[in-house]
């Protein structure tokens, strides 16, 4: 395969992943606490790569290095659900999970039938210390800005609100994020929880919108540049035997 078309090659396979990222972000435009994945760019340098004849220069290709998790905070809406609390600032809320403790800025809760503070999604909210958050149904509930739980005069327990470096997390399904090896949780410092609103997603919908359309245009570029190289093969295949003859 001769250079033009290997590195249109390489364009365009950077440019499908970056799609499956947007269409990632796209799908969360509207889920609470979301936060979108970005693509590092890089340039790679195959083993078999030969020098230029003339600069000396080895040929590099587009190539995606990694993905990131951009941790920005979205914007804050007020629901008026004295059981939706967001996080102003630094912190994730802690959940008990069955695969154990898992974090999200989604603070979309409810109660259960047995009176626990759960997710959307029926895991247990947890509590500053360990254990879990019950609430008496019918009782006013108020959430004070340091995430401390209370029914009138009586403290039902505190959120537990835990900060790390995005670095140490990867993303889980239900808008989680897990704690990777080797990484530590310490207490969130800074971030007010403030009840009856949620946190929109970060993934914008325009900005995204706007990078689609541009990633699809680069990626037809490149189409066009793959074909130009195959045109000026077949035209030196058919020179060549033209010679020959």
């Amino acid at each position: 395969m001769d250079a033009i078309s290997i590195a249109a090659a390489s364009g365009m396979r950077a440019r499908m992943e970056s799609l499956e990222l947007l269409a990632n972000n796209l799908a969360n435009t509207e889920t609470g606490g979301y936060k979108a994945d970005r693509e590092f760019y890089s340039l790679y340098t195959s083993a078999d790569a030969s020098a230029d004849p003339q600069t000396g220069a080895l040929a590099t290709l587009p190539v995606i290095e990694h993905h990131w998790t951009d941790p920005a905070q979205g914007d804050l809406h007020q629901t008026g659900n004295p059981l939706d609390f967001a996080i102003d600032g630094d912190g994730l809320f802690s959940v008990q999970t069955s695969r154990g403790l898992r974090y999200t800025r989604n603070g979309n809760f409810r109660l259960s039938p047995a009176g626990v503070l759960t997710t959307s999604g029926g895991d247990a909210v947890q509590a500053k210390g360990g254990g879990t958050i019950r609430l008496q149904p019918g009782i006013a509930v108020e959430v004070s800005s340091d995430g401390s739980v209370r029914q009138g005069a009586q403290l039902s327990g505190q959120l537990d609100l835990a900060s790390f470096d995005p670095q140490a997390m990867n993303k889980e399904g239900h808008n989680y994020f897990a704690l990777v090896a080797g990484g530590s949780v310490k207490p969130a410092a800074g971030g007010a929880v403030l009840q009856g609103k949620l946190e929109g997603s970060n993934a914008g919908g325009p900005e995204s919108a706007v990078r689609l359309v541009s990633i699809m245009r680069q990626f037809e570029m490149l189409q066009k540049a793959m074909s130009i190289g195959n045109e000026l093969n077949r035209r030196a295949i058919e020179e060549v035997a033209r010679v020959q003859q």
